[in-house]
């Protein structure tokens, strides 16, 4: 019970900045867990969100906090969709990104459609700037990127002449991999970034990016990895990949006066000299899950 009046803060904040903008809010338990319960705004769809307090003095203590955390995670996904996670540090650092991402789980979002978008190779520079502003983990070492581009509007987004051209979403990939398999060279690839623009939703935006990538460079395999902090890449079975196993959770230290995330390696001691750690606590994620897309026959 003391954890729930620690957690309170951050979902009294979260609720507080629903309420101002006309959603009617519960808040309830779920397995042990203060969960904020709203509805989309068409009053149909029932939403779950889970705010989490980073509250960890130790990584022993982040670890149990985490287990019990995607424990109640799982269980909520069973029977009402997978939960908005929103954490403290994300909150505080990520603002901006953070809002936007709650109201698009609320589905309050513009909308485009894929077809109305047009698929172009981007500059690093470009990539790494939209992926700074709109991915929670900024950019990723990568060798391919692209951007989608609105071409047009149509129907009742069709007067929004203003957008045309813009960049709203961005993909990039990895190098290849290579290996031998059967006698056969398999270059392997990874998926490393997908982002759009807060506030947007593409329909149909990550499959004509993950077209565009497979028609030029012909890959014989692609893989990516869903972080379980945000959700369980449903997104990607849509997408014809196939879930294969689970990344290790990772732990951070987090500066309370900044709250950046510094990740800290097993056996490893936390240098309090590090920029934002003085007085720091820790939190560990729920890991990853790893997806794959064999476009060639192996084993």
């Amino acid at each position: 019970m003391v954890y729930l009046q620690i957690m309170r803060r951050l979902l009294d904040e979260i609720s507080h900045l629903l309420e101002s903008r006309g959603f009617d809010c519960s808040r309830q338990i779920r397995h042990g867990f203060d969960v904020l319960c709203t509805k989309t705004p068409d009053g149909k769809h029932p939403r779950v969100i889970l705010p989490l307090e980073i509250t960890a003095s130790t990584p022993e203590e982040a670890a149990r906090n985490s287990e019990d955390a995607l424990d109640s995670v799982m269980m909520i996904s069973h029977t009402e969709g997978y939960p908005l996670i929103i954490t403290r540090d994300r909150w505080e650092r990520q603002r901006k990104m953070t809002e936007a991402r709650l109201f698009a789980h609320l589905e309050t979002f513009s909308q485009t459609y894929a077809r109305n978008c047009e698929v172009r190779r981007i500059e690093k520079t470009e990539a790494q700037s939209f992926l700074k502003e709109n991915h929670s983990y900024g950019d990723a070492a990568c060798r391919y990127r692209y951007g989608l581009f609105l071409k047009r509007h149509t129907g009742h987004n069709s007067e929004r002449e203003d957008e045309i051209g813009q960049l709203i979403a961005v993909a990039t990939f990895s190098n290849a991999r290579k290996w031998i398999k059967e006698g056969k060279e398999i270059r392997s690839y990874e998926w490393t970034r997908y982002a759009s623009l807060p506030g947007m939703r593409v329909s149909g935006g990550m499959g004509k990016l993950l077209k565009a990538f497979i028609k030029e460079v012909q890959p014989d395999d692609i893989m990516s990895y869903a972080d379980l902090e945000w959700s369980e890449g449903t997104v990607y079975r849509t997408l014809g990949f196939s879930p294969e196993g689970i990344k290790e959770p990772v732990t951070f230290a987090v500066g309370t006066e900044t709250w950046e995330r510094f990740p800290i390696r097993p056996g490893t001691a936390v240098h309090e000299g590090i920029a934002g750690l003085t007085g720091a606590l820790f939190y560990r994620n729920f890991g990853s899950r790893k997806y794959r897309l064999k476009l060639t026959d192996y084993k």
